[in-house]
């Protein structure tokens, strides 16, 4: 099973109807922000993380913009702290 096919069956388990699918792109990006939030916060950062940006694509904000913006935010973490 591939990950893009695990993600349509949650959505179908969850009932997210009026979705459109699930492209790879998307599913890459949500693991390339997860390894950003894992490797330069915590790795208890990468569920968190990916999970905050479910709720801000749930209220609109673009999905891409926003994981750029939190993969930048989790990357300036490592560099501050010299990682």
């Amino acid at each position: 099973m591939t990950l893009t096919e695990w993600a349509e069956m949650v959505q179908g388990e969850l009932e997210l109807t009026g979705m459109e699918p699930l492209r790879k792109e998307d599913v890459d990006r949500v693991l390339d922000l997860a390894r950003d939030a894992a490797h330069s916060v915590a790795r208890p950062a990468a569920p968190l993380t990916t999970y905050l940006l479910g709720i801000a694509v749930g209220k609109g904000t673009d999905p891409s913009e926003a994981a750029e913006l939190l993969s930048r935010l989790a990357l300036a973490q490592r560099d501050e702290e010299g990682v």
